[in-house]
């Protein structure tokens, strides 16, 4: 059945979500996942790099509903990755997805209240309507990661690889290998590499913000003991909840104090200033990009113990024994990992036309996050930037329901967000991240205030949640019928 109540785009984190939340709360209606690659997961399916693990904690991460059961507070990929599956699976959402399907174009139709939806299904073209269309197709290119060119690559006799194209069979066992680049898949790279390779080297050409978080939440493993599964992940949701935007509201309110404390923590696993002033001490306040977390302080401790060390420099050109940086040092490696970082994807790049009018979905303004102005019956899934992505995918799935209830209750067929006059408009993204600037001019634009704000306080948002009134800038409508005439 092609001809949907609600179609979610994307299998991964969010969109398993989200059909959880549409196949609990409206057991009624009609859905289906379209998912472009052949498995559940997306972004825990794609990478399979060493180390691959959440840069959040776990219980945040997961889903309210379906509680951690790993000791694992910092998640390995796999595990998350059969999570997802496992959460599909038992509730029978993994009957409603079509893989292979890429979605190309969506079109509305107002006379007829509904998405006229293009795919290519392995393939073929199928077409697909729906009432209300959701995307949970995530924010960065599956296909085209950011790779800038490098003077001289061709010249190096070794493999250069990104992280997003992990070689299966790659050995790097008693190799030479440089990562390039200082994020969350740099600082997991390094240590779990550095087991077995000869040494690994990271080159950043500046510093980033490194902390340590245990690897076990050990007040999560006695709240396990003593308290029933879901009571016990629910508290310790609340509790990382609280910790992490604690933290948050301290870099933004105090940076001067949250750099200290950063510094601190990084000196008490190395034990020298000088190295952590050099390689561990960012230009910009915490928080002006994400942070990194290192279970156990396990980047740290690769230093400490010599299997891994940090470069600080900007490269000159590639030769062909490594990488030559522009004090003239050679880093020599057998192996170059370009951890570069991701391209912002904008709704998967497929294209929106309301009544044949294209949308330019740059010149639109983001309703609570989740919706866009003036576009009818369409949502789309973008988690915090400052915590775990799920906190905001589940709370905009459930308002999506909510919204449906309510629709349902009055009988109206299309709901619009309509944005009133002099909302002031500033990037959907605040952060100072390189993929980020990169890309996020394509997106929907933030307001400053009320409903079209993108707030990244989630402890706010939640408490707010049942009291948003669903009527505040939103048109609802009805389409009218005509009723066929019967002999």
């Amino acid at each position: 059945m092609n001809d949907l109540d609600v179609l979610i785009v994307g299998a991964g984190l969010s969109g398993i979500g989200a059909a959880h939340r549409i196949t609990t709360e409206h057991p009624q209606r009609s859905y289906a996942v379209l998912e472009a690659r052949e498995a559940i997961g997306g972004t825990w399916d794609l990478f399979r790099y060493p180390g691959i693990r959440s840069d959040s904690d776990a219980f945040t991460m997961s889903y309210p509903f379906r509680p951690w059961a790993s000791r694992k507070a910092i998640a390995p990929g796999d595990e998350i990755r059969a999570y997802v599956q496992g959460a599909a699976a038992d509730a029978g959402i993994d009957q409603h997805i079509r893989f292979g399907t890429t979605v190309r174009s969506a079109s509305w139709s107002s006379r007829a209240a509904r998405w006229t939806v293009q795919t290519d299904e392995r393939g073929t073209g199928v077409t697909y309507t729906c009432k209300f269309l959701y995307l949970c197709t995530g924010y960065y290119s599956y296909d085209a990661p950011h790779q800038p060119v490098f003077p001289g690559a061709e010249d190096f006799i070794g493999q250069v690889i990104h992280p997003q194209f992990w070689p299966e069979d790659l050995d790097y066992a008693g190799k030479r290998v440089v990562v390039i680049g200082s994020g969350a898949t740099a600082v997991t790279l390094v240590p779990s590499m550095a087991t077995t390779a000869a040494h690994v080297t990271m080159l950043q050409r500046s510093p980033s913000y490194v902390l340590a978080m245990p690897e076990v939440d050990h007040i999560a493993e006695l709240l396990k003991k003593v308290l029933p599964a879901k009571t016990a992940h629910t508290v310790v949701r609340a509790k990382n909840m609280a910790l992490l935007q604690g933290i948050y509201e301290l870099s933004r309110r105090r940076p001067g104090l949250a750099r200290k404390l950063a510094r601190k923590g990084a000196v008490a696993f190395l034990k020298d200033e000088a190295y952590v002033d050099k390689h561990f001490k960012p230009r910009y306040h915490p928080w002006d990009q994400r942070l990194c977390l290192v279970p156990d302080g396990d980047m740290f401790k690769a230093i400490r113990n010599g299997s891994a060390s940090v470069v600080t420099d900007t490269i000159d050109r590639f030769v062909p024994e490594g990488i030559r940086l522009s004090s003239g040092e050679v880093l020599e490696a057998d192996i170059i990992i370009s951890a570069t970082g991701l391209t912002l994807r904008r709704f998967g790049d497929l294209s929106l036309d309301l009544d044949g009018v294209e949308v330019d979905l740059a010149d639109t303004v983001a309703y609570r996050a989740m919706m866009v102005s003036g576009v009818p019956n369409f949502g789309f899934c973008f988690g915090y930037s400052n915590n775990s992505w799920t906190l905001r995918a589940d709370l905009s799935a459930r308002y999506l329901c909510r919204l449906l209830a309510h629709m349902d209750a009055h009988g109206y067929d299309v709901a619009t967000p309509t944005l009133p006059g002099k909302v002031g408009r500033k990037p959907f993204l605040d952060l100072s991240s390189g993929y980020v600037t990169r890309g996020i001019a394509l997106f929907p634009k933030a307001g400053d205030r009320g409903p079209w704000q993108v707030s990244q306080n989630h402890l706010k948002m939640a408490a707010g949640f049942r009291r948003n009134d669903l009527d505040e800038d939103m048109t609802f409508s009805k389409v009218q019928r005509t009723t066929p005439v019967t002999a």
